[in-house]
């Protein structure tokens, strides 16, 4: 309405000499309108869809041509040469279309971003659901295991690692289906996590635990931190120390795991894990996060990241 209201003033500035009742311009505004119109809603769609820019630009070029020697001759009634009536008036039928043209084009775009937003946001949900499905049974699996040894050596402890088991599995199966969650119960998950190990590895290995939170009223993706810890003691050798640290400081956190490993026994299953970890870290912390690995006798991992 402002490119009409600001055009129509603009071109009767420039016919001056002519009464409203007589004038050219307001005679041929109708049909310019409709030429507008039919292009912005049949025209450019089609030829858009059909991909045939260059017919669409020599049927847009002849619809102007035609479209100002009728408003020459039959309006205007100028009497003027076909090269004069152009170059006077060809200007009052290509800008509305130009314009126009490209205020469908611009919203086509955005339009088409939208959609493309929306794919990969539905794309990068579904592979985070994907990864996490890949996560939740191995760390099932290992509590289950613990929970089987006991019941046949120390059964009196078997009710506290059931309980322990259904706060872990309410955690996995139902508090870890958003992305993110409240950073005190994920170090609550852990929590439980290590202190299964604890009980499993008595006697065999000597388990470090530290934590340092100066704030937790902070948010983080569900079961990142597993990852990396389970790796330590899965790929640990016996009798051999297991460091865990944990530190929160100015909104940043630290998880750093040190074992002792056998080099020669590498895992296949450790190392998609590990990929699975960086794809989720890519996708939740783009640029937010450092994920490093010293690898020897003594394997450290190292996840350093932005919390929300």
């Amino acid at each position: 309405m402002l490119f009409w209201a600001l055009f129509i003033f603009v071109s009767l500035f420039y016919f001056s000499n002519y009464y409203w009742a007589e004038n050219p311009f307001l005679q041929y505004l109708s049909i310019l309108v409709i030429i507008v119109y039919i292009n912005d809603f049949v025209l450019l769609p089609f030829f858009e869809k059909k991909k045939w820019y260059t017919m669409y630009i020599l049927l847009i070029t002849a619809i102007s041509f035609f479209a100002t020697q009728l408003y020459c001759y039959v309006f205007a009634e100028c009497g003027c040469t076909i090269v004069k009536c152009l170059s006077d008036y060809v200007w009052q039928t290509i800008v509305p279309i130009i314009f126009f043209s490209f205020i469908w084009m611009l919203f086509r775009y955005l339009e088409k971003k939208d959609e493309v937003e929306s794919i990969k946001q539905k794309h990068a949900e579904m592979e985070l659901k994907f990864l996490k499905s890949q996560i939740n049974p191995h760390v099932l699996f290992n509590n289950l295991n613990t929970i089987y040894s006991y019941s046949i050596e120390k059964p009196a402890q078997v009710p506290e690692l059931i309980l322990m088991l259904s706060n872990n599995l309410k955690h996995v199966l139902y508090e870890s289906n958003v992305t993110f969650v409240p950073l005190e119960k994920e170090l609550t998950f852990i929590d439980n996590y290590i202190t299964f190990q604890e009980i499993r590895t008595e006697g065999i290995k000597t388990i470090e635990y530290r934590k340092n939170i100066l704030e937790d009223n902070y948010t983080i993706a569900p079961l990142l931190l597993i990852t990396i810890i389970e790796n330590a003691f899965k790929h640990s050798v016996m009798n051999t120390t297991i460091a865990v640290t944990i530190e929160v400081s100015n909104g940043a956190l630290t998880c750093i795991c040190t074992n002792e490993c056998d080099e020669t026994k590498k895992s296949e299953t450790a190392q998609i894990g590990l990929r699975n970890l960086k794809k989720r870290l890519d996708i939740i912390y783009k640029d937010k996060y450092e994920l490093t690995f010293k690898e020897g006798k003594l394997y450290v991992a190292t996840l350093k990241l932005q919390l929300t």
